[in-house]
């Protein structure tokens, strides 16, 4: 198939500005700021796949942002590939932090920096290009589905019920991913679990106003005291959650899978030298890896409240307040999760202080089965264009729709990522490598034909 190396390199410039036209629009969902945005995100994937050679392409309706969703069937008796990916970002905070501007990308040290470039502008673009390098060379091999949403950073509540109500025509063999990451550039990896996700809000509320610390420290609860204890109290010395239940239904690994997971490539040494850490952290009795895979997790992802300004300021803040999260795996329930924490939350608040727990989105956990056909064909895929067979690998991270596709659509998901761990997707000066773009633009054509003819001898 050497006609993709050549259509690529005949292309790869026009790749990189059509990219960087996507990431200049500051889809970042979460922002109300950025509602018109969106829409125009939506608009421009809807010019790309129409100029990549869709059939059909349209911006259409949901309870939030607007969902792409396009399509090129080619023959009926073939399969369907849907291709799942989204416009959204997250927000660049703290801007001060960037080296370049998030939304104007440059290509610096073989990479491309930029809000989006991996997560999942530049992921989602590789499928664009590949679909635009089968039709324009006349080697589809089969019918393709395009469905772009635009608030899975925000945990997509309104993709589920756009699915149910457009079960038709989102009937496909298999739903394509890219929005997950590779072990190393030589490693090529296909991402066989994800973990689910349950997110909370809390305040904590004190005194009726902001109070002088010197008149009353010492004889009035601090809710910023109080809330700093309160969330150091949520894991104990071994790292294990303390709220009563959160473990039950947690699917523990057979110590055979583990034992396979510590035959993947991983340098503990060199994890901690790329995010700059003196020793890793996490749950006693397991590795890196199984920390970040097949066990749960909960953090702290903000934090705020009082006096944050320049100089100083002597107050007792009225309220504190917080965002945490935790990564969940197979069988636990996010909603279940929600309410055992919102139940010991508030149970371990002193009654000096009143506390609020809000549930802003959650997901279930996802498994990739590694002996369907689509891992089978993912496999070849990866190993025709890095020559080398691709390591099966369990995320630590979430994308919550893809077990609600499982359970609505009755289909099963492969995960081909392409980004690396030091993308810093999430993070200030996000990035992804050139090598990475263009060889997954590369390696998808070959998935498209290794699946057709595996499912055509089925």
């Amino acid at each position: 198939m050497e006609h993709i190396k050549t259509y690529i390199d005949e292309n790869k410039d026009r790749f990189l500005e059509e990219l960087f036209e996507l990431i200049r629009i500051p889809s970042v969902s979460s922002l109300a700021e950025h509602k018109e945005d969106m829409k125009r995100a939506a608009e421009a994937w809807k010019k790309i796949l129409l100029s990549a050679g869709a059939d059909k392409a349209e911006v259409m309706p949901s309870a939030g942002n607007p969902v792409v969703y396009g399509e090129k069937m080619t023959d009926p008796s073939k399969p369907t590939v849907l291709v799942y990916a989204h416009y959204d970002v997250m927000p660049v905070d703290p801007l001060d932090l960037w080296k370049t501007q998030p939304f104007e990308p440059v290509v610096k040290d073989g990479k491309i920096w930029a809000r989006g470039a991996d997560d999942d502008k530049g992921q989602s673009f590789m499928h664009a290009k590949a679909f635009e390098l089968m039709v324009k060379t006349n080697t589809l091999p089969c019918n393709v589905k395009f469905m772009i949403e635009g608030e899975e950073e925000i945990g997509s509540p309104s993709l589920s019920d756009f699915c149910e109500q457009h079960k038709k025509m989102l009937q496909a063999d298999i739903i394509l991913v890219s929005d997950t990451g590779m072990i190393a550039p030589d490693i090529p990896s296909i991402t066989t679990g994800l973990r689910g996700l349950a997110y909370m809000q809390v305040k904590v509320t004190g005194p009726n106003r902001d109070l002088h610390s010197g008149l009353f420290g010492g004889a009035v609860a601090n809710p910023i005291n109080i809330l700093t204890k309160m969330i150091a109290s949520l894991t104990d010395e071994n790292n294990h959650i303390t709220i009563p239940g959160f473990y039950d239904d947690v699917l523990e690994v057979p110590q055979k899978e583990r034992e396979m997971m510590a035959k993947a490539p991983f340098d503990v040494e060199e994890y901690k030298k790329a995010i700059d850490i003196r020793d890793v952290h996490g749950e006693k009795g397991y590795s890196t890896n199984e920390r970040t895979g097949i066990r749960p997790s909960l953090d702290v992802n903000g934090i705020w409240g009082g006096y944050t300004g320049e100089g100083a300021k002597t107050v007792i803040a009225s309220t504190a307040h917080a965002k945490i999260s935790m990564r969940l795996v197979p069988d636990q329930d996010h909603h279940k999760i929600a309410q055992l924490f919102d139940k010991h939350f508030k149970a371990i608040a002193p009654k000096s202080v009143r506390v609020e727990v809000e549930e802003l989105h959650g997901g279930y956990a996802y498994v990739s089965p590694t002996d369907m056909i689509a891992y089978q064909a993912a496999d070849k895929a990866y190993t025709a264009t890095f020559g080398k067979r691709p390591v099966p690998v369990r995320s630590g991270g979430s994308i919550p729709i893809i077990s609600a596709f499982e359970k609505i659509l009755g289909i099963k998901s492969i995960l081909m990522g392409f980004g690396l761990e030091a993308d810093a997707i999430h993070s200030p000066n996000e990035n992804f490598p050139l090598f990475n773009f263009y060889k997954g633009i590369e390696t998808i054509p070959y998935f498209y034909k290794y699946f057709t003819e595996m499912m055509a001898e089925k």
